[in-house]
């Protein structure tokens, strides 16, 4: 059996089993295929092609299904991810541009991305080590209750209300908002708590307690913006594919519920040259998706960030590899560099 009839002989069965979540056997790759052999010589193909664990028989019938060795032969020889067509560029435009928040425009790209791929799309914050306070604002909600709201240049907004320990008029309130947003607007959310401490040293006494309060606020909602965490969408896909968990659903839908499992195999993922990953079946260090698949890659100006999709193994990987390529080049774009 030549290397390239092997491949095309796997590249079928890969094709049909994914279209028709049937088993498939000799005959139908002759009538669907032109490979240019008799069926005899198929199954002749399909023997070494078992032999070698690329694909197996999941009952006793003639039919042959891939294994993960199988479907990573055949991820591995598609050679560049092909474009989306323009429609659903299109798309992926007119529901991501124009939008500012960072949370709407995660949202967004999650459900987006899970309706392209009919997966469970996910997207991990970024890294906002490289964001910079572009605005703050003190609302004043009762004689000692303000609202504080962090702006970065990110996009993402953080707000908290706090209790300042002492009533505050609207002019003094008015008076710190511009003292702190002189002291830290433009700064690194890094060097924010260096920063705050000169601000506060140049209050004035009276208003001292208050601007420790403030102070201190203005740390925490800078440190929820580097937590690591991400948004999800698109699990009822799963249960539509429950067919393709025979052991068990659960857990998949445990490695979801549990963020850090999801945000430690996306971040331990290397790039691919063809700039997606794709990590199938026992490939994934954690048992609970040993019968799935993760397809990701990087977003952003430094790409730590990952974005990308959850399912089955037996899912159409060139087009899953093309709307996430797609969907994150789009995401890089709006948040700028």
């Amino acid at each position: 059996m030549s290397e390239p009839r092997k491949l095309e002989v796997l590249r079928a069965i890969v094709e049909d089993y994914v279209h028709s979540r049937e088993p498939v056997g000799s005959k139908a790759l002759v009538e669907r295929h032109h490979l240019g052999v008799s069926s005899a010589t198929i199954r002749n193909d399909m023997a070494a092609l078992e032999d070698e664990g690329l694909i197996t028989a999941p009952h006793t019938s003639a039919g042959r299904i891939p294994t993960d060795k199988g479907y990573r032969l055949f991820v591995d020889q598609i050679s560049a991810v092909k474009p989306l067509s323009q429609a659903e560029r299109r798309a992926i435009q007119s529901l991501l541009e124009g939008v500012d928040d960072l949370d709407d425009v995660l949202d967004r790209t999650v459900r987006l991305l899970a309706q392209l791929t009919n997966q469970v799309a996910v997207v991990q914050y970024p890294h906002l080590s490289r964001a910079v306070v572009r605005h703050i604002e003190f609302v004043q909600m009762a004689p000692r209750k303000v609202l504080i709201v962090l702006i970065a240049d990110s996009g993402k907004v953080e707000q908290r209300v706090i209790d300042v320990g002492q009533e505050l008029s609207d002019d003094t309130l008015t008076a710190l908002r511009t003292r702190f947003l002189a002291g830290v607007a433009g700064t690194a959310l890094t060097m924010l708590p260096q920063h705050l401490t000169a601000v506060v040293a140049g209050c004035a006494p009276a208003e001292r307690p208050a601007a420790i309060a403030l102070s201190r606020a203005l740390e925490g909602l800078a440190h929820s913006t580097r937590e690591d965490r991400m948004v999800m969408a698109g699990t009822a896909n799963l249960a539509r594919s429950n067919v393709d968990f025979p052991l068990s659903i659960g857990p998949v839908l445990e490695a979801l519920e549990e963020q850090v499992v999801m945000l430690r195999l996306l971040s331990e993922m290397a790039q691919d040259p063809r700039g997606v990953a794709v990590s199938i079946g026992r490939e994934n260090p954690y048992d609970g998706l040993a019968e799935a698949s993760v397809v990701a890659t990087g977003y952003g100006p430094d790409s730590t960030a990952k974005i990308g999709i959850l399912g089955p193994t037996r899912m159409d990987y060139p087009t899953t590899m093309a709307a996430v390529r797609a969907v994150a080049r789009y995401l890089s774009r709006i948040l700028g560099p």
